[in-house]
């Protein structure tokens, strides 16, 4: 009788064992996403094969290479939304204040997404691959990461503009010869403050202004089209685009080089985790991936990894980074000092 006691006890206990961990509470975002067990690939991939998709808000169209190639290796659908810096950083935000949780993963600039990190919208990711990451790719917080860095560069029409004239620092753009030959991209306020910080003020925003005084500074809106207009001949030399524009253009054939004036200024592209992501799993093991495999992929389309463990398309150039707190707090008078400049 004592012995058949004992086994419906201990039949009882592996009853009630087994009822708690098929009823146990699922992991949390943040249970999820700060993981750092050796197994953690192991459970990103099981859970993100069960949830089976992943929604990611982005501004560069060439993330879309990045998404291929995460479906192509873990099966997990992706679904993208793409727009400009300043609408993902206005969807999101709406989005989470109607509770509508639908996004997992926003790829946006560092001050934007700087921005929804402020909104307490972001969920810190332990990935075993930041370590692997340039120096200020990963701010304090941890909120979002840098995945590349937006490096600021001259460009210039190798028909219309030759090499022995080609600028060596921006005081050479007083010269004559570049009446009417110059542009600028509409939103660069980041990269122009930034710039005459680096070269002292007043001095660096006087050399800016006798340099639209003296020879005019056009200005057209979007890097790919200003690049565009470069490679066409329309503007001789470009001061701002991004260095992978007159890259890529460059191997379709177009007459374009780029021109790295010093100082150079860069800014982080960013990956963020939602913090109320609906698949989590899949957000988590998206984030992996585009900081481990994803960084040669960027490479490969000329983009500037943060990894250093990929060569760069720019070699060893010293970048100086434009603060993304900073380029918050300070946006409505970057902006207007720019317009001043170019408005002269």
């Amino acid at each position: 009788m004592k012995k058949l006691l004992m086994t419906a006890l201990a039949t009882a206990l592996l009853v009630a064992g087994g009822s708690s961990a098929a009823f146990a509470a699922p992991l949390t975002v943040q249970e999820i996403a700060t993981y750092t067990g050796a197994d953690r690939q192991e459970r990103l991939i099981e859970g993100a094969k069960k949830e089976g998709e992943l929604v990611v808000y982005h501004a560069y169209p060439q993330l879309s290479t990045v998404m291929a190639a995460f479906t192509k290796k873990y099966g997990i659908k992706v679904t993208p939304w793409r727009a400009g810096s300043e609408a993902i950083l206005q969807r999101v935000g709406s989005e989470a204040r109607a509770r509508r949780y639908t996004v997992d993963i926003v790829q946006n600039n560092a001050p934007e997404n700087e921005a929804a990190h402020r909104e307490g919208l972001l969920q810190e990711v332990r990935s075993q691959y930041l370590g692997d990451l340039m120096p200020g790719a990963v701010p304090a917080h941890k909120a979002w990461v840098g995945i590349t860095v937006d490096v600021f560069s001259a460009a210039y029409n190798t028909n219309s503009v030759k090499k022995e004239e080609l600028p060596k620092t921006y005081r050479d753009l007083l010269d004559p010869k570049w009446k009417g030959r110059i542009a600028v991209e509409a939103e660069d306020h980041g990269w122009y403050a930034t710039l005459v910080e680096l070269m002292g003020e007043p001095q660096g925003s006087k050399l800016f202004a006798d340099i639209s005084a003296t020879n005019g500074i056009q200005v057209r809106k979007g890097h790919s089209l200003l690049a565009g207009l470069v490679a066409s001949g329309e503007v001789p030399l470009a001061l701002s685009v991004y260095s992978w524009n007159p890259d890529q253009l460059k191997i379709k054939g177009a007459p374009i080089e780029g021109l790295l004036l010093q100082p150079v200024v860069g800014q982080f592209s960013t990956v963020g985790m939602l913090k109320r992501a609906p698949h989590p799993n899949a957000a988590a093991l998206f984030y992996d991936f585009v900081l481990n495999e994803g960084q040669q992929i960027l490479a490969d389309i000329r983009f500037v990894p943060t990894s250093k463990k990929v060569v760069s398309p720019i070699g060893d150039a010293q970048i100086k980074l434009i603060d993304p707190s900073k380029a918050l707090d300070m946006n409505e008078k970057w902006h207007k000092q720019y317009m001043g400049m170019h408005t002269r």
